[in-house]
């Protein structure tokens, strides 16, 4: 069965190409950062409150960097017609759409005969 609503371009979501891009980027980052605080976990000297500080964002950042990398993005909001972008909405008991917008509608029917010659 078809679906009678028209799709419209602004209600897709992104592609999963650059989803997946944002996400990956997301997780290089964050892995990144986990890398800094091991070093300087090992590195800095003396040690201190904040060696403890680095020993947990290099325990603790590559959960939330997974949790943040399986999160996908958030679904398209709902389109607005395009009638609606071109001109307000038509007052009630009026034509739908404004003037000047032409709307295509695909039917299942079978083209009416052609009307024969020896009709009235």
């Amino acid at each position: 069965m078809k679906n009678s609503a028209a799709q419209s371009a602004t209600s897709l979501p992104r592609a999963p190409r650059d989803d997946a891009h944002t996400r990956m980027t997301k997780y290089f980052t964050m892995m990144a950062i986990r890398v800094a605080c091991f070093v300087l976990m090992v590195v800095v000297t003396p040690y201190g409150w904040y060696t403890w500080l680095f020993a947990v964002g290099a325990c603790f950042l590559p959960y939330v960097a997974v949790v943040v990398a399986n999160v996908a993005a958030a679904p398209a909001q709902r389109a607005v017609p395009p009638e609606r972008a071109i001109a307000p909405a038509a007052p009630p008991g009026t034509a739908p759409g404004p003037a000047g917008v032409i709307r295509i509608h695909e039917t299942d029917a079978a083209p009416p005969p052609s009307p024969r010659q020896d009709d009235p």
